[in-house]
């Protein structure tokens, strides 16, 4: 396992370089890192919740530390980052007027951060959400208007959606009941962090639900991308389902396991990086229609099996690969 976390730092330096800290205990090097992008932050977060004041007291103080200014406080999204929520951090930010939003939340609250910075920042263009559906729709306004997004700093609390590391936006339509997206370059956090052990004290059914999550952004990657991105999508999925799999067993035995963590946090990293090299199918769309019925990691892992299945023929040493994993 040792062999697979050093080869998961590995590729995960390989994808971020310096602008992504990870691994246990480095929540304190919070403020170094929103310093690097600006000094005025906003600051959104599980407020409401009880077990957020250690953390959000350890953030503020490495926050102030740095010399970066907390302009305001904002609760974070709700599930699935409803419409409304996203409205809500994103009159937090035209008020507060902060140069940073500092996100310490788990994906949905990541993914609406992005879409209220969005239209913090292109709002005058279009001032509702839907325009902003689909792809590289947010770049095209920045380059037709010389702007950019407002950048934010994320840090994950849970393992599984990598929203802090990627291009995409999953936000809910409550009425419909209908996940939409925006997927866009310029949505990318410029910096990130997930402190892994801040996953520790996770119920079981979202570090479950965060693992299959994981699982299927590296398989479905992997048995979608061209034969050209296929080594390393590989290499990615490999390593990943390897650390998921370990990681998951052992903390459904002991969910203070530091060593599970880190190797969960890693995977699902990992997961991460495989949806900026190719793109997922069938089990993530579709799961998209049941979020009033079951959590995303749920609804994925459900689907997965019926569609590996359905690709095999076309697939099979990629499957075989994966295959040897389990």
């Amino acid at each position: 396992m040792t062999e697979s976390r050093q080869k998961a730092e590995a590729l995960l330096h390989q994808f971020k370089e310096n602008r992504y800290l990870f691994g246990p205990g480095v929540l304190g090097q919070l403020g170094e890192l929103v310093a690097q992008v600006g000094n005025k932050a906003l600051l959104v977060g599980r407020f409401e919740s009880a077990w957020f004041g250690v953390i959000w007291e350890q953030a503020t103080t490495s926050l102030k530390a740095a010399g970066v200014e907390i302009v305001g406080e904002c609760q974070g999204a709700a599930p699935n980052a409803p419409y409304e929520d996203v409205y809500r951090i994103q009159s937090h930010i035209l008020h507060k007027k902060p140069d940073v939003v500092v996100v310490i939340d788990s994906g949905s609250g990541i993914d609406a951060a992005k879409a209220a910075v969005t239209l913090a920042s292109l709002g005058d263009l279009q001032p509702e959400v839907g325009p902003w559906f689909g792809v590289g729709k947010v770049t095209s306004a920045c380059e037709r208007m010389g702007r950019r997004i407002l950048p934010m700093v994320p840090c994950m609390l849970a393992a599984g959606s990598s929203a802090h590391l990627t291009k995409y936006s999953n936000i809910t339509d409550i009425t419909h009941n209908q996940k939409k997206l925006i997927i866009d370059e310029a949505i990318v956090p410029p910096r990130a962090m997930f402190d892994y052990s801040l996953t520790a004290t996770a119920p079981l059914s979202l570090t479950l639900d965060g693992a299959f999550d994981g699982l299927a952004h590296c398989c479905e990657v992997f048995f979608g991308v061209p034969e050209e991105q296929k080594e390393l999508a590989g290499e990615i999925c490999e390593t990943a389902l390897d650390l998921i799999i370990s990681g998951v067993r052992k903390a459904t035995q002991n969910p203070q396991d530091i060593e599970a963590r880190h190797d969960l946090g890693l995977g699902a990293d990992l997961g991460g990086y495989a949806i900026m090299v190719g793109g997922t199918s069938g089990p993530h769309l579709n799961s998209f229609s049941l979020v009033d019925v079951m959590a995303h990691g749920r609804a994925c892992a459900l689907l997965e099996p019926y569609y590996t299945v359905f690709f095999a023929p076309a697939v099979e040493d990629r499957v075989r690969r994966v295959g040897q994993v389990y």
